[in-house]
């Protein structure tokens, strides 16, 4: 009972400690301090006023790298301000409020187009013509125009500002984030070396857990290289650039581990060995954790022990081992293999937390190359816009569904009995509809057990009847919540969205009854969230009509990571420009997959007729990242542990498995490929494998390169395979 008390402490302050948390916190005090500045010198109308502007500009503004702040926040208040104004001026006329709520709906959510950047900048525009609505029309539409612009102009000046303040902050909880999703990874992981041959059906939770947790990395590792290896010019920024760099080498150490481990596992003497590289695992996994928790809590970590010594410490008996098989390598052989890919993850390890510590300087060459290179681009582009006339764009049809969806709730709301807060219903469409049938249930779902939960709150805060003041701070608190689990964990949204919600309409209308305020708020939320749901099924875009291009950028991905991995340029290079290269191609090759995972785990809530081929899928997906792990072994010892190759002796077979590699995956397969591949893979097994910690490693960059030739064939199979399915009328 203590641990998992323990456990629970630790995981609520590890939150506590989030990026996300301190994004929020901040929204809520610019929110305070503008809404409360206003109120002081212009009046409690203005105020209120104001606070729509506020609200309007906080969806955009997260942890951001400082360069392109104040324009990725400047679009919700310059697009928000003329549309806050319209809905001003025709709120008295309810025909034609409509006949402008549908085409700028419309509008609004082609901001799709442009992925995670362009939807919150979609919700903005939304919230500015919502709110709007709710805004009490008690002067000119000029006017509260004007308190509009004042509270969102002030609001994109204090998040900017307050985005370069904390940004040192940012980087570390990143960091720490990332780290995180490596030890739950490195958990997942070891789980695999469990002893015993279990059944194929047994593996597939576990290796779909592991494909989850391998697209979350990638998305997390991304965001944190926006921020962590933007400008990094002083020695604490550099340290954590070469920490975040370190992460990447631990993340396709930890991929090459799945290499050889089904053959070790069909062995009878594997338990003892994988038993003790599973117990190394975990404990690097929770080291790794305790370096994130000491990042969040400010604390000097405390150093690592290095498991070399228990690594070499393990002794295999090759007669126990054997099966008497002579077309397989000696399993003592591919044990040692093993062993030394699980030491090369705690290799970087104990160079992570040298780092943590400043006991160890970073390589300033590829954290300087690395932040020109692998940083997003914050500027804003007019290309996504010109790609959405095509009838099948799901961003196109997103924003008719939507359009129609806001039309229809609008129509029901001017006949509802009550309709004092006509905008409920609109605003539960807003946050709840969503691109893919996955998301939009998983917000309906959320939204009305958060709304619910919320008025119960609410209704308990009012009965107590508190003074303005603790209203006020319980409404900034709201902001504070809302704002920060709006990604994370929506449920929590709702719950804080609706306690803010009821709040203010109290703190406004403090004539009207607390508890029919929470029966129309109920009222409109399920009315919203049904609206959503029946209007996700229409002009639908289902996962499978996206999946054949996101399997051809995952090809082509693993081409390019393949021809670029295998090239003979590191071998002789002075400088790491091939490395950087390789590291460019091998994001893209992660990030593919990541968005492939992605759609078929959003397909699972899809209708049962219309999901893509998921056992394909699958295989696909595993084979892409056994791939990896094959190039990444090579690509490895090409790096550390050149000096032990034969470049005359594998020099050829690493041209030629490129060439058999980038020909299979990006086009129409080489007649006898197949038939080469299979029997270099036949002879590599054949071949004399020597001791992985002896002079000569090139035997074993041939069976690596015949592994990914087979690879390679076996993923172009499941390629085809899923394109034939998907092409299959439904």
């Amino acid at each position: 009972m203590v641990r998992s008390s323990d456990f629970r402490l630790q995981a609520a302050l590890r939150v506590l400690l989030s990026h996300y948390v301190l994004n929020g916190l901040s929204a809520a005090l610019g929110l305070l301090l503008i809404s409360g500045s206003v109120h002081y010198l212009l009046g409690s109308f203005a105020a209120a006023v104001a606070s729509v502007g506020v609200v309007v500009c906080i969806p955009p503004d997260q942890a951001a790298p400082r360069r392109g702040k104040f324009w990725q926040l400047l679009p919700a208040a310059l697009i928000g301000l003329p549309l806050f104004w319209a809905v001003q001026r025709l709120h008295a006329a309810p025909g034609h409020l409509g006949l402008l709520l549908v085409p700028a709906t419309f509008v609004a959510f082609l901001g799709a187009a442009w992925g995670k950047r362009g939807l919150p900048i979609s919700i903005s525009i939304m919230f500015a013509m919502v709110f709007s609505m709710a805004v009490p029309q008690n002067t000119t539409a000029g006017v509260s125009s004007l308190y509009f612009a004042l509270g969102a102009g002030l609001y994109v000046v204090y998040a900017t500002l307050s985005n370069a303040v904390l940004n040192a902050r940012y980087r570390v909880q990143m960091l720490a984030d990332t780290l995180l999703s490596l030890a739950a990874l490195m958990r997942t992981q070891a789980q695999q070396f469990a002893p015993g041959e279990a059944p194929q059906g047994a593996q597939r939770p576990l290796i779909g857990q592991i494909l989850q947790q391998q697209a979350a990395l990638a998305d997390q590792l991304q965001a944190a290289r926006n921020i962590v290896l933007e400008s990094p010019r002083t020695p604490g920024r550099q340290r954590l650039a070469g920490m975040l760099i370190a992460v990447l080498e631990m993340r396709d150490h930890l991929l090459a581990c799945e290499l050889d481990l089904d053959t070790l596992k069909t062995h009878t003497g594997h338990a003892p060995l994988l038993g003790a590289l599973r117990e190394v695992l975990q404990a690097m996994a929770q080291e790794i954790a305790q370096l994130a928790d000491a990042l969040l809590q400010g604390r000097r970590p405390v150093p690592f022990a290095s498991h070399r010594p228990q690594l070499a410490a393990l002794r295999w008996e090759p007669e126990a081992l054997s099966a008497g098989d002579a077309a397989t390598p000696e399993p003592a052989v591919l044990a040692r293999g093993l062993a030394n890919r699980v030491g090369n993850i705690n290799d970087e390890a104990l160079r992570l937390i040298a780092l943590a510590r400043g006991e160890l300087e970073p390589d300033l060459a590829i954290v300087r190359t690395a932040w020109q290179m692998f940083v997003s681009p914050t500027a804003w582009s007019w290309r996504p816009f010109g790609g959405l006339w095509r009838w099948e764009a799901p961003a196109l049809r997103h924003a008719i569904r939507a359009a129609l969806a806001i039309g229809t709730a609008y129509a029901l709301s001017l006949a509802l009995p009550w309709g004092t807060h006509d905008y409920w219903i609109l605003l539960t469409i807003v946050v709840v509809l969503r691109g893919s049938l996955a998301q939009t249930l998983e917000r309906r779902n959320s939204r009305v057990a958060g709304t619910l939960v919320g008025c119960v709150l609410a209704g308990a805060l009012l009965a107590v009847h508190p003074s303005h003041w603790v209203l006020l701070v319980i409404v900034t608190l709201a902001q504070a919540v809302s704002h920060a689990f709006a990604i994370k964990r929506y449920l929590v949204t709702a719950v804080a969205a609706t306690v803010l919600g009821l709040l203010q309409a109290n703190m406004l209308n403090a004539g009207v009854s607390p508890v029919f305020e929470v029966v129309e708020r109920v009222a409109d939320t399920l009315m919203g969230v049904a609206i959503a749901w029946a209007f996700s099924y229409l002009l639908p875009s289902w996962e499978r009509t996206q999946i054949p291009a996101l399997v051809t950028r995952t090809l082509a991905a693993q081409a390019r990571h393949a021809r670029v991995a295998l090239g003979l340029g590191q071998l002789q290079a002075v400088d790491n420009t091939p490395e950087l290269a390789w590291r460019l191609a091998r994001r893209e090759a992660y990030d593919s997959l990541s968005a492939l995972v992605q759609a078929t785990q959003r397909s699972l809530s899809e209708p049962r007729a219309v999901r893509p081929p998921l056992e394909p899928l699958g295989r696909l997906l595993a084979h892409s990242y056994q791939m990896l792990a094959q190039l990444t072994a090579v690509k490895s010892m090409l790096l550390r542990r050149r000096g032990h190759l034969k470049p005359e002796q594998i020099g050829e077979a690493l041209s030629q498995t490129a060439t058999l590699i980038e020909g299979t995956l990006k086009g129409p397969q080489p007649a006898g490929a197949a038939g080469v591949a299979r029997t270099r893979v036949v002879a590599s097994e054949t071949m004399w494998l020597p001791d992985p910690f002896e002079t000569d490693l090139s035997p074993w960059v041939l069976r690596r390169l015949a592994l990914a030739s087979d690879m390679a064939l076996q993923l172009r199979d499941d390629a085809d395979e899923v394109v034939r399915e998907l092409a299959t009328p439904q």
